[in-house]
């Protein structure tokens, strides 16, 4: 098979992992940067073009399209599935998902367990906001963040009326959110590959911080996953429309709460804390899937 990932820098480690798994399997792998990619926009001979080059042929793409170019990568990826190659996530699941207002609400009406979350507009709304949540301490997260950046935790109600305040001065969009601190720091990051979980490991933060992310210091850990916590994983990323999604649980007192469904997930942490091939799982799935034209979401936005 002839298989694209559509990604800015070769030299990282899930797009290194993704061209060794595909070439060990036999295929021709290419790594294009989304953002050299133009689009040829014609009623019944749509193309994708790449320094010069008519890009033909393509029988699977798979999209490591960051969050700062999700609108050109998704119109690029867009573009792939009109000419029929096989998106391993769709540009509509992907759009979704970089959503987080949008995908919150997706999980919530599938009844999926979240923290309680709440999202207002004026500042007269502020302490009903709060009082939403369950007052402090809780968690205000910018809807345009990523890596734990934009999250902040306030503690009292006081330091979330000011929080709150700033980042309506900034005219920054952000959900307030129920901090669960039974949770003690950690989450879970459970890997989706089609309908199953194929890896889960438990972040922990370093001391002083509650964000678990790696990028932020958190360390990775082996975890035994309850029925539940699965079930819930796969639901979610269903819900989302994706094949491949890294969906974040919290353990709280009612049961598994979703934090985020990543539609990118990458594949180090998770490699290196079970010791499973992941990379290799992705390239299978593809062979398996792979058909021209075959985008489930097509024409549903």
């Amino acid at each position: 098979m002839r298989i694209i990932i559509l990604s800015r820098n070769r030299a990282l480690y899930s797009t290194r992992r993704l061209i060794e798994a595909g070439q060990q399997r036999g295929h021709t792998m290419r790594v294009i940067d989304p953002l050299r990619c133009y689009m040829d926009i014609a009623s019944h001979r749509p193309g994708v073009c790449y320094k010069g080059e008519t890009l033909e042929d393509i029988n699977a793409v798979i999209p490591r399209i960051g969050a700062s170019v999700t609108f050109y990568g998704a119109a690029v990826l867009r573009q792939f599935e009109m000419i029929g190659a096989y998106p391993l996530n769709e540009s509509v699941a992907i759009t979704r998902s970089r959503d987080k207002l949008r995908s919150l609400q997706i999980l919530a009406r599938a009844g999926i367990g979240l923290p309680l979350t709440g999202f207002a507009s004026s500042p007269d709304d502020t302490q009903d906001l709060i009082k939403l949540v369950g007052g402090a301490p809780l968690v205000v997260k910018l809807l345009e963040g990523t890596q734990g950046k934009g999250v902040v935790l306030a503690e009292t109600d006081k330091a979330a009326e000011s929080l709150i305040d700033a980042f309506r001065e900034l005219e920054a969009n952000f959900l307030v959110q129920e901090f669960i601190k039974e949770a003690g720091g950690s989450d879970i990051r459970c890997f989706v590959i089609g309908e199953r979980v194929v890896a889960a490991m438990r972040r922990q933060a370093r001391e002083g911080e509650f964000r678990s992310n790696l990028h932020r210091g958190g360390t990775a850990s082996l975890v035994k996953l309850t029925p539940e916590e699965r079930a819930t994983a796969i639901r979610a990323a269903g819900k989302m429309g994706l094949n491949v999604a890294g969906v974040d649980l919290l353990r709280s007192n009612h049961g598994p709460v979703v934090l985020e469904v990543n539609s990118s997930p990458g594949l180090e942490g998770i490699e290196g804390a079970t010791g499973k091939d992941v990379a290799n799982m992705i390239i299978q799935f593809i062979e398996k899937n792979a058909k021209p034209h075959r985008t489930a979401t097509r024409g549903k936005g």
